[in-house]
């Protein structure tokens, strides 16, 4: 296992270029081919160090909804069931429109202008209370499933949503409970089945897991999440072969409905993927954080950090050149 090294260039570059690098770990036909650890906030980070995925725990999100499509207790196609929307267009707006990020609803992604910030607004200021009334509060700007618009807002209602369904047998559940619900939920059906013994999911204050932003694990974790998606849904549970996401739900994530004008990255379903890298998936966090997943090679990157936009091309540049030396894509 290559530990500072690969194809001569150094796992953890110099932060002056690219940031802080926490972690960065590449598994290739289940061997793991790479594993190094930098410093986070001063700290040096290793194996145990747990780190935020930010928005990575979209890509999570996504598997919830499967989950639930193959419990047959969601219809993609379907309107979401948000009550506040009954009587108004935002009702027209679909499971599918959501994870596409298609819902049509205003919505500004700005982590650095705080004025001009709805995804800042949400997470620390008038929506802190309730993520997904507040997304879900907002006025449609297009009519739903015409106009992507990347938006942490989209995914909240996504947990609303599921959170309703989750206590769908409490004619009026509390916080408490709908976060109870919600834990067991991740706990149960993903973490546990995963392996994911380091996993912690954050909640807002009405009980809804925060799938925009908030989940917290070892880089090993995330990497045991990206071979979720790897093996097609699959998983080995003490000596058992089990189905935790429905048929194609694989594909469902890397279907492409969008690209990204500023990155020229492609979307598919709360997943991104690399136009550099075929069939890939991808789920990027704030300041740096990627888990890349391409099944059809058996390959997996993680890779953790702290890194300002700015350097952020780097650090595209590095993963991508891992990628395409490993699998000679």
């Amino acid at each position: 296992m290559g530990e500072t090294q690969a194809f001569g260039e150094p796992l953890i570059p110099p932060a002056e270029t690219h940031g802080e690098t926490h972690a960065l770990l590449v598994q290739y036909k289940g061997e793991m081919l790479y594993e190094a650890y930098g410093s986070g906030y001063a700290t040096p980070c290793g194996p145990n160090s747990t780190h935020i995925s930010w928005s990575m725990a979209k890509s999570m999100t996504h598997a919830l909804v499967g989950m639930l499509v193959k419990d047959g207790l969601v219809d993609v196609l379907a309107p979401a069931p948000m009550a506040e929307w009954q009587g108004s267009p935002r009702a027209a707006i679909t499971w599918q429109d959501l994870m596409e990020m298609r819902s049509g609803l205003e919505w500004i992604e700005d982590y650095v202008d705080g004025e001009n910030s709805h995804v800042i607004d949400m997470l620390f200021g008038k929506g802190i209370a309730d993520h997904g009334a507040y997304a879900a509060a907002l006025p449609l700007a297009a009519p739903s499933g015409t106009v992507w618009n990347y938006s942490s807002g989209t995914t909240n209602i996504l947990c609303r949503c599921i959170g309703d369904i989750l206590c769908r047998d409490i004619v009026h559940a509390t916080a408490q409970v709908r976060k109870e619900r919600f834990l067991n939920f991740l706990s149960t059906r993903l973490f546990e089945p995963l392996g994911m013994t380091s996993a912690i999911a954050k909640c807002d204050d009405a009980g809804n897991f925060v799938g925009s932003s908030y989940v917290y694990a070892t880089t090993r974790d995330f990497m045991k999440f990206g071979e979720l998606y790897m093996h097609g849904g699959f998983v080995e549970v003490h000596g058992t072969r089990q189905q935790l996401l429905p048929n194609n739900w694989v594909n469902h994530a890397r279907t492409v409905v969008a690209t990204d004008e500023e990155t020229g990255n492609l979307y598919g379903a709360h997943w991104w993927v690399w136009p550099k890298c075929e069939n890939s998936l991808v789920a990027t966090g704030y300041e740096g954080q990627y888990t890349v997943i391409i099944p059809e090679k058996d390959f997996i990157l993680v890779r953790l950090g702290k890194t300002d936009a700015s350097l952020r091309p780097a650090v595209l540049s590095q993963l991508l050149r891992l990628v395409q030396n490993v699998t000679n894509l």
